[in-house]
């Protein structure tokens, strides 16, 4: 008989429990044979996905191929439009074969130009999504729920920071830049990447800015992106990754983006 936890697993495998149900998790998982099972199965298989999924680009010389294709096909679309209105229909001289195979008028006219732009979609769209950044998508929108943003309220990092000790794996680099116009607002415990990730929770104007931290290699998350209408911005300071999230401008976000990292290299060097 299946674990009646076994949903709470998968739940807690894709990153959709908060800190508290995960540690429930991790605990039940100790002593449940069953579930440990289920977990590794889980991790094995997104192994195969994501290794055997890699994204090859397309050469410059295809890519220019392919755009150049779609350009003399619009252009000879537009010259046949005109010559059809200016010119009488031929009757089809049915006695002779047709030279062209049955396939050749499907990818005529408007079907060769979806065929090719298909293909240039394929070719030439990199794709972003990673599980990780769906995770910090799925953290960052559930964090906007109510009572789901702040677990410790305060503006002073001599606050914030200790808090972290307790209740996270590892410990971010915390300040308050109100001067600058990123109030520290406090700071909340979240689960990322199968880990207890430090959140270091900003406000700018009428946006909020959620701070990512945690430990272990995100080389796969893209460094800029845009998802959900959310910019993310992602880099690496010693062992810890961080990533900065919030629906303010791109630069507006840059800009505590670049004053967590010139204090965490400070903090590096002394």
């Amino acid at each position: 008989m299946q674990c009646a936890e076994s949903l709470r697993v998968q739940a807690y495998f894709d990153a959709e429990v908060d800190a508290v149900s995960a540690t429930g998790v991790e605990r039940h998982i100790e002593h449940c044979a069953e579930c440990r099972a289920l977990l590794k199965d889980l991790e094995e298989v997104r192994g195969v996905l994501r290794r055997d999924s890699s994204y090859a680009h397309a050469p410059p010389a295809l890519r220019a191929k392919i755009l150049r294709a779609l350009d003399e096909q619009g252009d000879a679309g537009e010259a046949q439009a005109v010559n059809s209105s200016t010119s009488r229909p031929r009757a089809r001289d049915i006695s002779r074969p047709h030279p062209w195979p049955f396939w050749a008028g499907a990818l005529g006219g408007a079907g060769a130009m979806a065929v090719a732009a298909a293909l240039a979609f394929f070719l030439l769209v990199p794709r972003f999504a990673t599980p990780l950044l769906d995770e910090l998508v799925n953290a960052h929108e559930r964090s906007l729920m109510p009572a789901h943003l702040i677990d410790v309220v305060s503006t002073d990092k001599h606050t914030v920071k200790p808090w972290f000790a307790g209740h996270a794996d590892v410990s971010p680099v915390v300040a308050d830049f109100e001067p600058q116009g990123y109030k520290l607002i406090g700071g909340r415990a979240d689960y990322l990447d199968h880990q207890r990730a430090a959140v270091v929770v900003y406000q700018h104007g009428s946006h909020v800015i959620n701070v990512f931290s945690w430990s272990g290699d995100s080389h796969s998350l893209p460094s800029h992106v845009t998802r959900n209408g959310y910019h993310f911005i992602s880099w690496a300071a010693g062992d810890l990754r961080y990533c900065a999230v919030s629906d303010t401008g791109r630069d507006e976000l840059l800009g505590l983006v670049r004053l967590l990292q010139d204090l965490g290299a400070r903090d590096i060097m002394e």
